[in-house]
């Protein structure tokens, strides 16, 4: 009978509805009856239940069914049997010893033994225990379960009573012993080795052998039984060492037993021979003796040369750094007669000791300490830096990054820098901490760069880095701020540039001016505000911990010591926002100079973190700051500007710039802004643009003060200017500007504007266009043909160049323009046949009144081409063999002659200036040559032309007389030369 637990009278489980009426039960309809009776057992004996070990479902969620969960606290108790269903995994009886085990430990601790061809006893046995002892009745008759055919549901409702059941008083316990599984181990139990008066020892292991005693016996030649002593070791694998030192030879019996009962192989027979050798003749090498570099769970080894140190056996005991002997397990062979091999694995890292003995006694230099190091993982290393950024570091920068270890395992961290043409630059190295190094490198030419970065021998991810060096450049530009080197998740990260004149615009922070980039974990926001004074102060915004790279460009290009390194911590539980700033010494004005100014910061809102306070001058250089703290999150602060100018307090709270920092205050000296004079040539009308020009600001009746000139052109942009301190209280300034318009100089004195600015300065052009020529323009050009021509401005002064060609569709042609000593080489290629119109500017204006014009035509055609001349049919060795080649009718096109023959012929061409092309060749040997003509890659009519080079005759056959050629000279009156020949023809 089931056992139903009571019900609860509110929620009761729902059942399905069998049947349509109470009449299915009296007509005795069985299959529905058995349906009804298996959702009961289901419902109310398998489901309702919480068994001890179970995962509670949360209200409103769908749990396992019954039968999943049934079969998993099964699994839970069984870990390991394979147990996956309610039938076939049943049928050998061992399954359900296991349960009752499980459930009860000691009450069937034999299962393991059992042999699953004696299903029927062991289902038998385990469940008459169950049955008598745990109160579990038997629903399924043994045979049933061993069936192969048995019933699921039947199964599970037998096996559903486990969970629940009880173990009752005096049940017959018995601990879990098998002697079978007991192993012994070691030099003194080996047949042969051992030596008279040598201690010798062994090992017995019990691990998987359960609870029981442990014995040793060792009977000596003469019959007599010695018992041996068991020391405990108290090791994970449960072994107990056993020593005993023979004293006569003879065959020895070494008696082990387990619970009572002999172990396997027991007893060991041991032949006892000889004396003890001289531990001192031993020694010992090998990589696993070595003090560094053997590796956690990697094998390693050494051996033992115990050639004439008489008789003995080699034993070795490795202690851990905890001092464990039986944590390291070791093998000792023979390899050879007086050499043994000892082969080992570390199962962890740190100092141990490895203990090498010899007839019982230690050899020369034993114990030796060896430590063994985790083993190395370059993909755990990283490396990061600004001397890693692909784009940024200049020639002469200090271009650093970090080498990062922890985690890594042992390993050793090697750095190479490769730069142009492959030198091998000089790298410094700085050890931070145990897991971080520093490095520094110093490129001395630009070009790109390889960092190559690898531990243990392996190179780390993203290795090899590969850097561009720019150019050394020097820089007006400043970037100063928390958010270049580092801040917090979830709050702005803000820094500031000053670009004091040398960027083109901070409006937008657009191309020309001033540009961001953040590389980094994750995508941030920038947000650039331009401050209106040459300033802006940039935020973004990252969403992920880590590190990012800052760059600052200014026309496209990083500045001098950008990309910035900022590491982002992860949120914390501080409020910079909370942080309250105030006093006079941040306000905008009304600081002056040499005189103290105080302000107070307030940070009992916002939490523990470090509070960081600068103040900087004009010039970047940090002020002096005295500082008090309060004791109850007050700070007092106070600054004495030592001159007039524009002083930035930064206000920085756990890394993040607080509300309202950085504070800009204009510090005012006793001094009269009115009393300054501007004048000179540069501040009135005749200025003109590309020339240079200069004007003179005089402060001698001002007072102290600083001067601070800004000058912008009409599009609003900063133009570089030259102050030069004449030390006399006047200043002359100079400046070049390239584009004509309304410019504005801006003059303060003592941080405040003075009367006379702004001051208005128009910029006429300095540029004559008729003085620029364009020269080698044709006013035909065959398709596809690169055409180039010149343009010469050298006379007509400096000013932007531009050229603007059109196709005959409309389209614009992209040309080529490249800056020469005299002006301006163009280069273009016609693909359109048609007419093409060129315009050309010069300082904004259009060279001629009208655009140049040339026309494309089709290439040229060879039928057109003409060629005769005695050189196309024969000649004589070594005289000029001429023709003439004719393209007046052929159009455009290029002309092409070569010479085939028994010797290589030089050729000469010349240009006719008609139309027409005088060509010469030189046969050095006689034979047939072909003349080969092409005109655009093809040949001409008739070609190729055979021409015959004969012989030429005999020079020695030539004999010359007369007295014209006798030594004595001319005589007076006429004299003939004869030079008989011989026929040439």
């Amino acid at each position: 009978m089931v056992n139903f637990p009571p019900l609860h009278p509110l929620n009761p489980p729902p059942l399905p509805t069998f049947f349509q009426n109470s009449s299915d039960i009296v007509d005795c309809k069985l299959k529905l009856i058995l349906g009804l009776i298996w959702t009961l057992i289901l419902n109310y004996s398998i489901s309702m239940p919480m068994w001890e070990g179970e995962d509670q479902v949360a209200p409103g969620e769908k749990g396992p069914s019954p039968k999943q969960r049934l079969l998993h606290w099964i699994q839970s108790k069984l870990p390991d049997l394979p147990i996956t269903n309610f039938t076939n995994d049943w049928n050998d009886g061992r399954a359900v010893g296991a349960l009752v085990d499980s459930v009860a430990a000691g009450l069937c601790p034999d299962w393991p033994d059992w042999v699953p061809a004696d299903a029927l006893k062991n289902a038998t046995e385990a469940m008459n225990l169950a049955d008598n002892w745990l109160g579990v009745p038997q629903l399924i008759t043994p045979d049933e379960m061993v069936n192969p055919n048995c019933d699921e549901q039947s199964m599970m409702t037998y096996l559903s009573q486990y969970p629940n059941c009880k173990i009752k008083p005096s049940a017959p316990l018995r601990p879990r012993t098998n002697s079978a599984k007991v192993r012994c181990y070691g030099p003194g139990v080996e047949p042969s080795g051992p030596v008279v008066g040598a201690p010798t020892h062994f090992t017995i292991e019990t691990f998987s052998a359960g609870k029981g005693k442990v014995e040793a016996f060792l009977r000596t030649p003469d019959g007599q039984t010695e018992t041996l002593e068991c020391k405990f070791n108290n090791d994970r694998n449960l072994t107990y060492t056993c020593k005993y030192t023979p004293q006569c030879e003879g065959d020895f019996m070494v008696i082990v037993k387990f619970s009572g009962r002999e172990i396997p192989k027991s007893p060991f027979r041991v032949n006892v021979s000889g004396f003890a050798g001289d531990p001192s003749k031993v020694t010992a090498s090998g990589p696993g003796l070595e003090p560094e570099g053997v590796t956690i769970n990697r094998p390693t080894y050494f051996d033992i040369f115990t050639k004439d140190a008489g008789r003995g056996t080699p034993e070795v005991i490795i202690l851990d750094p905890a001092g464990h002997k039986n944590t390291v397990p070791v093998k000792v062979r023979q390899l050879s007669d007086g050499v043994y091999r000892c082969e080992y694995v570390a199962s962890g890292i740190g100092l141990h000791s490895i203990n090498i003995f010899f007839a019982g006694q230690s050899i020369p230099g034993s114990p030796y300490g060896v430590k063994v190091s985790p083993v190395s993982d370059a993909r755990r290393v990283r490396a990061s830096g600004r001397g890693l950024q692909p784009n940024g570091v200049r020639v002469r920068d200090a271009a650093d990054f970090r080498v990062y270890t922890e985690g890594a395992g042992e390993g050793n961290v090697e750095v190479k820098v490769i730069g142009p043409g492959g030198s091998h630059e000089t790298v410094k190295t700085k050890q931070i901490d145990d897991y971080t190094w520093e490095y520094v490198y110093q490129p001395k030419k630009e070009g790109r760069y390889i960092v190559m970065v690898s531990y243990g021998g392996q190179e780390i991810p993203k290795s090899p880095f590969e850097v561009n060096i720019g150019p050394y450049k020097e820089t007006r530009i400043r970037a100063y701020g928390p958010g270049l080197k580092g801040g917090v998740v979830g709050y702005p990260a803000l820094f500031t540039v000053e670009t004091n004149g040398e960027a083109g615009g901070l409006g937008e922070c657009q191309a020309g001016g001033l540009g961001f980039s953040i590389e980094g974990p994750s995508q941030a926001k920038i947000e650039c505000n331009d401050n209106g004074d040459g300033s802006a102060d940039v935020r973004y915004y990252p969403t992920v911990q880590g590190e990012y790279a800052l760059h600052i460009l200014c026309n496209n290009e990083d500045i001098p010591g950008s990309p910035y390194i900022a590491n982002i911590l992860p949120n914390t539980d501080y409020y910079p926002e909370l942080v309250k700033c105030s006093g006079p010494g941040l306000e905008k004005n009304g600081v002056v100079s040499g005189r103290p100014a105080e302000f107070q910061v307030d940070t009992r809102q916002a939490g523990d973190a470090p509070l960081d306070v600068t103040v900087i001058d004009a010039n970047y250089q940090p002020i002096k700051l005295e500082a008090k703290d309060n004791k109850n999150g007050i700070y007092d602060f106070s600054y004495r500007p030592t001159r007039g100018n524009k002083h930035t307090i930064q206000v920085n709270y756990g890394g993040v710039s607080t509300e309202n920092s950085p504070y800009r205050v204009f510090v005012s000296e006793p001094s009269d802004p009115g009393a300054v004079k501007v004048f000179g040539p540069g501040v009135e009308r005749g200025v003109k643009s590309n020339s240079p020009t200069h004007f003179n600001i005089d402060c001698r009746e001002a007072g102290p003060g600083e001067v601070q000139i800004a000058l912008t052109n009409a599009q609003g942009q900063d133009i570089p200017i030259d102050i030069q301190d004449n030390r006399d209280g006047t200043f002359t300034v100079e400046y070049l500007t390239a584009s004509p318009g309304d410019h504005r100089v801006t003059v303060l004195y003592a941080g405040a504007e003075i009367p006379q600015s702004p001051i208005v300065v128009p910029v006429q052009s300095n540029v004559d266009v008729t003085k620029v020529k364009v020269d080698g323009l044709e006013p035909t050009a065959p398709i596809n043909s690169l055409q180039q021509f010149r343009v010469i401005t050298q006379d007509a002064g400096r000013a932007d160049f531009a050229v603007s060609i059109t196709s005959p569709s409309g389209m614009r042609v992209r040309a080529h323009v490249v800056p020469t000593h005299e002006g301006y080489l163009v280069n273009f290629t016609p693909t359109e046949l048609g007419q093409y119109l060129l315009s050309i500017q010069f300082g904004g204006q259009p060279i001629s009144s009208t655009p140049y014009r040339f026309t494309c035509t089709p290439k040229g055609s060879a039928d057109a081409v003409r060629a005769w001349g005695p050189g196309l049919e024969g000649g004589v060795v070594c005289r000029p063999a001429e023709f003439v080649i004719d393209t007046r009718s052929a159009g455009q096109g290029g002309l092409g002659v070569t010479v085939e023959g028994p010797c290589e012929a030089a050729i000469n061409c010349r240009d006719n200036g008609d139309g027409t092309c005088a060509v010469a060749y030189l046969p050095t040997e006689p034979g047939h040559y072909t003349v080969n003509i092409t005109f655009n890659e093809q040949h001409i009519h008739g070609s190729p032309f055979h021409s015959y080079i004969a012989h030429d005759q005999d020079i020695k056959q030539i004999r010359v007389t007369g007295n014209g050629i006798q030594p004595h000279g001319i005589p007076p009156h006429p004299s003939c030369c004869v030079t008989p020949t011989p026929d040439l023809t």
